[in-house]
């Protein structure tokens, strides 16, 4: 619960927390970010680290000047972190299979896999692309396309096309309209608003797929 806490508070504050890497790593920063996203994206055991609302605000903070930090450049190495993060997860799942979502699983969660498998006959390889702008799916969704053995030349470009639109919108949105007053004052609040626009679409696509079972 702990841990739970911490991550919840990190994503809320996530603005409080980014300024204050910034400042005591400097150009460790742009490492720091880098395995953040790719972990999120590369790895199908976390789906729980920030993705939308770290990208929003390191654009938002880098926007206020004096960083350090170059965002065309931290664009290009988070594009690169997700790209190759998605290809991880791409292989692991074309190892390892379906077989580690099991039932009970709290972190593996076999509903995941289901749902993300419904996902992925709905839209296919753009499920690829749309998964990018949607939590956990973000991450289940090239692990599940490893499983599916899908061609690896058209998820390349499904990849590359979804983490460019994900890096780029996200980050420069913050970068864009970090430094509005209003955005300022009520950060914390449109963080929350981001987190749930972005997991709104996970959840309907739950809601849809229990009731299509029943």
């Amino acid at each position: 619960m702990e841990i739970l806490k911490s991550i919840l508070d990190f994503i809320l504050h996530i603005d409080v927390h980014l300024s204050e890497i910034i400042s005591n790593y400097k150009v460790w920063t742009y490492l720091i970010l880098f395995l953040i996203i790719f972990a999120e994206t590369g790895f199908v055991i976390t789906p729980f680290l920030p993705g939308d609302s770290l990208l929003f605000a390191a654009g938002a903070i880098i926007a206020k000047g004096n960083t350090g930090l170059d965002i065309y450049l931290l664009c290009v190495l988070l594009c690169i972190a997700a790209i190759i993060g998605n290809t991880t997860n791409y292989f692991l799942g074309s190892f390892f299979g379906a077989r580690v979502f099991k039932a009970g699983n709290k972190i593996l969660k076999l509903e995941y896999y289901e749902k993300t498998n419904v996902f992925f006959s709905k839209h296919g390889g753009k499920a690829v692309i749309f998964s990018r702008f949607m939590p956990i799916f973000r991450t289940i969704a090239p692990f599940v396309a490893g499983i599916g053995k899908m061609p690896f030349g058209r998820f390349t470009y499904f990849n590359i096309v979804g983490g460019l639109a994900w890096i780029i919108s996200f980050l420069f949105m913050g970068f864009l309209i970090g430094n509005i007053p209003a955005v300022k004052q009520y950060f914390t609040e449109l963080i929350m608003v981001i987190i749930v626009l972005t997991t709104a679409p996970a959840i309907i696509a739950a809601f849809k797929a229990k009731n299509s079972t029943n």
